[in-house]
């Protein structure tokens, strides 16, 4: 008999997110989850970077040195983060967390940066064995806070080590032994930042792990779903030599995915697969004359999805690029016309603008009235609905300022009050005629308007 991992993966981009910039992975040897961050699409790249090279991990028994091999992964990935920062500085500032478990039968490597958690449940005691490197841990450790207070703290998101590319950052690296019966919970913080302690032991109780992985998603979706969202729940299992399914579980865009099957009809171990696999599984069967091809065809498959998702990053950079590289006057959802950053559209329903400021500059002072779209006249009227471009914002400045004198009403003068006359007077008075000098106003003459 010997030790073997079963396994189920679920991810979720949650409730408040366009994408999932989780990524995970999934195999007999290797469970790994990585959390990425940046935005416009930059944190999805570090985390499928990172996992692509972990992934070649999975394809071997692991051998003795787990914490070596954990450790040289982990540094490649970061190497290659650094690469695609240097080729495209529109990702400067994308990183991930990552956690990840190398299983070697009676031996796991443990490797963890950021705070992507891994929990162990061992005799009914539950407890998270990986420390998170962010601002709210630092808070426990020096007693300034405490574990309930951590669960609501406004910076409980931010991280102090991950992998970013620009320096070679340690990771917490541990060794531990495995028993039959163990159950390992892996988590992005959008299921632990959501749900608290108690509630996830009492969740990894239940003994379909594939309904216990459903459950956590559940909660985090219930807790708000705030984050994307993505676990893994595996089982230390005794039982005879028998493979399972590899499969490198990418996340994506859609709602909960599974990993797929777990477990496979037993064959003899050195048997590998007769055909191609799909993309992200590997199901190793073939004759062990070509033992290298197993290792080929895995890295392969890492490159490619390492390299799709590079290059629809690429193009996302640079359709972000020439939107905010422009600016147009236009009309904000108030009507008052607004200065805006970008073009007007949407690109697969993701806005291509921001408004930047109203009709007033901020150093036009509080007696600034704002222009609306009702003091324009027809020309200008035309312009601003349709978004009138300009070069820069002191042009848009110059632009709304030149609206305004064009077309805004001058305030309407008072009326003069004229004195009612007297019964018997005439109107008007008839001016005296008497000479006067060169400059000098007549006798009897006004400087007021006639009445």
């Amino acid at each position: 008999m010997t030790l073997a991992l079963k396994y189920a993966a679920r991810s979720d981009r949650g409730l408040h997110r366009s994408n999932n910039e989780d990524s995970v992975y999934a195999g007999p040897h290797l469970l790994a989850i990585a959390d990425g961050m940046g935005g416009h699409a930059a944190g999805e790249v570090a985390s499928k970077v990172v996992i692509a090279a972990l992934a070649p991990l999975d394809e071997d028994v692991p051998g003795d040195d787990l914490l070596g091999k954990l450790h040289e992964a982990v540094v490649s990935g970061n190497d290659t983060i650094a690469e695609l920062v240097d080729q495209d500085p529109d990702l400067e500032g994308m990183g991930t967390t990552l956690t990840a478990i190398l299983f070697g039968g009676g031996r796991l490597g443990l490797v963890n940066i950021g705070d992507s958690r891994t929990y162990l449940l061992r005799d009914g005691q539950f407890n998270q064995i990986t420390r998170d490197d962010s601002f709210v841990q630092s808070l426990l450790d020096e007693g300034r806070i405490t574990p309930e207070e951590a669960l609501t703290h406004p910076q409980r998101s931010l991280v102090l080590r991950a992998l970013v590319g620009h320096e070679v950052i340690e990771p917490t690296l541990q060794v531990r032994e495995t028993r039959a019966g163990d159950r390992y919970l892996l988590c992005s913080d959008g299921l632990s930042d959501v749900v608290g302690f108690e509630k996830l032991a009492e969740t990894m109780q239940i003994a379909d792990r594939q309904a216990c992985a459903d459950k956590m998603i559940e909660l985090a979706l219930q807790g708000g779903g705030p984050d994307n969202v993505t676990v893994i729940v595996a089982d230390v299992v005794e039982e005879e030599p028998q493979p399972q399914a590899t499969q490198a579980f990418e996340s994506s865009n859609n709602h909960m995915h599974p990993v797929g099957p777990t477990t496979s009809p037993p064959r003899p171990p050195v048997q590998m697969p007769p055909q191609q696999p799909p993309p992200h599984q590997a199901t190793m069967q073939q004759p062990p004359q070509q033992p290298q091809k197993k290792k080929k065809r895995g890295r392969k498959i890492a490159i490619i999805v390492a390299v799709s998702v590079i290059f629809l990053a690429l193009i996302g950079a640079g359709i972000r690029y020439l939107a905010y590289t422009n600016y147009y006057v236009g009309v904000s959802d108030g009507g008052e016309i607004a200065i805006f950053q970008g073009v007007r559209g949407t690109v697969l329903g993701v806005g291509l603008h921001r408004k930047v400021e109203g009709s007033c500059a901020p150093a036009a002072g509080p007696d600034c009235r704002p222009l609306r779209i009702e003091d324009l006249g027809a020309t200008n009227t035309t312009r601003a609905n349709e978004g009138f471009p300009v070069n820069d914002l002191e042009a848009a400045r110059r632009t709304i300022n030149t609206w305004r004198s064009e077309d805004q009403q001058p305030e309407p003068q008072q009326p003069v009050n004229c004195p009612t006359p007297l019964p018997g007077s005439s109107a008007t008075s008839t001016p005296t005629d008497v000479p006067s000098l060169p400059g000098e106003t007549p006798p009897g003459s006004s400087t007021q308007p006639s009445c």
